[in-house]
């Protein structure tokens, strides 16, 4: 689909990464590449590696990405109120293929019931 490639933090259900990849995107989830109890930086080091887009519900990583003054990867997080694979998956379908340019260059994008911030990395 979209040249996003995604990287799912442990917090993505399996089931949304299935279903994002039956729609035709390029994902995968931390569990299935590296070892269970990685570090949130190891997980940014193979993003940013593998030239990913990280999807997370984590409020750790955009802290993690400012204080270590980097504009790569890409960063996605979640903040909704109903966190089910089947409203996480909608959520991300629906928004996705719109955000492309913007997570390329380097931009945190948080979606939440009713809106989407964006920020440049490096403003963070």
């Amino acid at each position: 689909m979209a040249g996003i490639r995604l990287l799912a933090n442990m917090n993505i259900s399996p089931r949304t990464v299935e279903t994002l990849r039956r729609h035709g995107w390029d994902i995968i989830r931390v569990s299935e590449i590296l070892p269970p109890n990685v570090s949130d930086l190891g997980i940014l080091e193979l993003a940013r590696r593998e030239g990913r887009v990280i999807v997370t519900q984590d409020l750790d990583f955009s802290s993690l990405l400012a204080l270590g003054g980097h504009d790569r990867p890409g960063l996605i997080t979640l903040r909704l109120l109903d966190s089910s694979p089947e409203t996480i998956s909608y959520k991300l379908l629906e928004t996705l293929p719109g955000l492309e340019k913007i997570v390329l260059e380097g931009c945190a994008v948080t979606i939440e019931e009713v809106s989407l911030r964006v920020r440049r990395l490096k403003e963070l």
